[in-house]
């Protein structure tokens, strides 16, 4: 017994050592800094469509885009008081591994030559933005696995989530600066069907008493992550973004949806509950569903009640999701959703890829001036009509949703095996960090319990 607690305890740490290693040796082959970032001096042979974006790269949009990561997501993984401590420390090892990851996996897709990864600073930023999708899917299976589960999780979404984006936007040519696809709906989707397949139903007791544990930890992290996001959110679309007219584009939409969808959450919420004024964690959740719904349309929107409109609706909708469609996901598709991402990340991201494809349709070069080279160059070169690009959108978000289901129930079946939900020793409470993963499988001195508490070591 003493070597299986042994064992259990050193489980995280063994296996953050071999994936770092890992990591080392796959950066010490083939990865190398980019010698040039001018795009009249990209080789051919790589994707330089994005290898171009490093020229006109400044500091603080990077600065923006990592502290956005690490700082607005990871503080809203601190979703209920007993979670606080628990999930901040675990994003932050997620956001460590996966940002290393993705530039692996990344640069393969996109800056591979001659056998070797050449990686500059937008490489930095992608990878952010593949960090952003797993967080998001993190925020579903919050408390119901143990940090070896939440490692492995980012492993194998990092590599899913850069397929599907390599997917969409090099050989598709799909228009989705803010990445209302393969960050807000790939990583709620694909968190809510690892969910799904972890299901445990003794837990229905636990989650009806999360519902009441909404003490002031949880208001005190969300006022720190929304003011994060309402400062640093609208460099997160425009990061990728080529042309500076197109960035002011997607910064100003950003912003003009993001108060729309606050005022809606104090006109609906109120009515929908019986406080007076929504608490913190409300006006949290409508600042991501204003910035998710303009991932797509950030850029392509050519006037500004137009944004006013996309973030009023979207606020209007979070909250009625969390009223009535988060009940009927637990009750009827047995999916525990502990951060309500289908809310404020799933259907702000539906939502706003149907925006995109409404405004593709509307495309003109009228409107859109120059710009249309920039947001549709296909379209621009006469290579597609703005419907064939309209259709590719709508094709690009139901394939994301098969990727992310898919993927999930993948994930979800690996993370279900037996070695990985044993919890380390619940004996040692000082190492305690609030994290509760399901006993079944594990030390049977602790049998009689549904639930643990499990250790970081």
């Amino acid at each position: 017994m003493p070597e299986r607690t042994a064992a259990s305890r050193l489980r995280l740490s063994g296996l953050c050592f071999l994936l770092q290693i890992l990591n080392i040796l796959l950066f010490a082959v083939f990865v190398r800094y980019s010698p040039e970032s001018s795009p009249g001096q990209c080789p051919p042979q790589l994707n330089c469509s994005r290898r171009s974006q490093d020229s006109a790269f400044q500091q603080p949009r990077f600065q923006d885009v990592h502290i956005q990561v690490l700082l607005s997501f990871g503080l809203l993984l601190a979703f209920l008081s007993r979670y606080g401590p628990g999930s901040s420390a675990i994003s932050i090892l997620i956001i460590a591994f996966a940002i290393q990851w993705a530039v692996l996996i990344q640069g393969f897709f996109y800056f591979f030559l001659n056998g070797k990864i050449y990686v500059g600073a937008q490489s930095m930023v992608s990878a952010d933005f593949c960090t952003a999708a797993v967080l998001i899917s993190t925020g579903a299976v919050l408390g119901r696995v143990n940090p070896v589960q939440m490692l492995l999780l980012a492993l194998l979404e990092v590599t899913l989530c850069s397929l599907n984006e390599y997917i969409l936007l090099s050989l598709m040519g799909v228009s989705d600066s803010g990445r209302s696809l393969s960050v807000h709906t790939f990583g709620a989707y694909f968190g809510l069907m690892v969910s799904r397949v972890l299901y445990q139903p003794h837990k229905d007791k636990r989650k009806r008493e999360e519902r009441q544990d909404t003490g002031h930890q949880r208001d005190v992290f969300a006022v720190v992550g929304t003011i994060y996001l309402w400062i640093f959110w609208p460099s997160f679309p425009s990061a990728t973004t080529v042309h500076n007219s197109a960035k002011d584009w997607a910064v100003l939409n950003t912003y003009l949806a993001l108060v729309a969808s606050t005022i809606a959450t104090f006109i609906l919420s109120p009515v929908l509950s019986e406080e007076s004024t929504p608490r913190m964690v409300q006006i949290q959740d409508a600042t991501l569903a204003g910035m998710a719904v303009m991932g797509m349309a950030g850029e392509m929107l050519v006037t500004p009640f137009g944004a006013l409109i996309a973030g009023f609706l979207v606020g209007l909708i979070s909250p009625l999701g969390f009223k009535f469609f988060t009940p009927v996901l637990h009750s009827r598709l047995k999916i525990q959703d502990t951060c309500g991402v289908h809310n404020t990340h799933g259907l702000p991201g539906i939502l706003g890829a149907l925006l995109g494809t409404l405004l593709t349709l509307l495309a003109t070069a009228d409107t859109h001036g120059d710009r249309l080279e920039f947001v549709f160059p296909l379209v621009a070169q006469g290579s597609r009509t703005v419907t064939d690009q309209a259709v590719i959108q709508l094709c690009a978000l139901l394939l994301t949703l098969v990727f992310a289901t898919l993927g999930g129930c993948l994930t979800g079946a690996v993370l279900r095996t037996k070695v990985l939900r044993c919890s380390p020793d619940p004996q040692h409470k000082e190492n305690a960090v609030l994290w509760e993963v399901a006993e079944e499988g594990c030390d049977p001195r602790a049998s009689g319990k549904e639930l643990a508490t499990s250790t970081l070591v």
